[in-house]
């Protein structure tokens, strides 16, 4: 058990104290351990890097951790109306979608490794990004109507193409 491992498992811990602080309406809570589990996930990475502390558990829990705490959040916001239903429903179906032909291609004897695409990074960036500005904007109270509506359409636009890119290269995994 490594530190990053450690600091991963703490910002597992930290998203059903999130949804219970978007549930309360307690959004300042929300923003700052919002950004305290997106410091640690910094934090661990660089740890990790830095002093060779890599693990195979580290290379699945991180990436654990960051779908749950935005999974988690997207749907959370959804439930207390602050968000559209539609987009947290996007968000989750993308990666059921990922995880579901993992598994079916595993299932099948065909197995894919899946690779982050530069898409889905970027997809990712807009997703906590704009998790953040919800956030942030609830917690201060702010009138971001224009770039929450621009944002949320850039998050919409890459969690189609990044589900579209992953549907693709499986499809192609699986021809041949």
């Amino acid at each position: 058990m490594t530190l990053p491992n450690l600091i991963t498992i703490a910002r597992l811990i930290l998203v059903p104290v999130v949804i219970a602080m978007i549930g309360s309406g307690q959004w300042l809570a929300a923003f700052v351990l919002f950004a305290v589990a997106g410091l640690s996930d910094a934090v661990d990475g660089f740890l990790a890097r830095r002093f060779g502390l890599q693990s195979e558990l580290g290379a699945y829990l991180d990436p654990l951790a960051d779908k749950a705490l935005l999974i988690s959040i997207y749907v959370s916001l959804a439930v207390v109306g602050v968000l559209p239903g539609w987009v947290a429903i996007l968000v989750v179906f993308r990666d059921i979608m990922i995880l579901m032909a993992i598994v079916l291609s595993w299932l099948m004897a065909r197995p894919l490794a899946i690779r982050p695409l530069w898409v889905s990074k970027m997809t990712t960036v807009a997703q906590i990004g704009f998790a953040g500005l919800v956030l942030g904007a609830r917690a201060f109270g702010l009138d971001l109507a224009v770039v929450h509506d621009l944002a949320l359409a850039a998050v919409a636009l890459l969690t189609l193409l990044s589900a579209g890119a992953y549907l693709a290269l499986w499809l192609r995994h699986m021809a041949t």
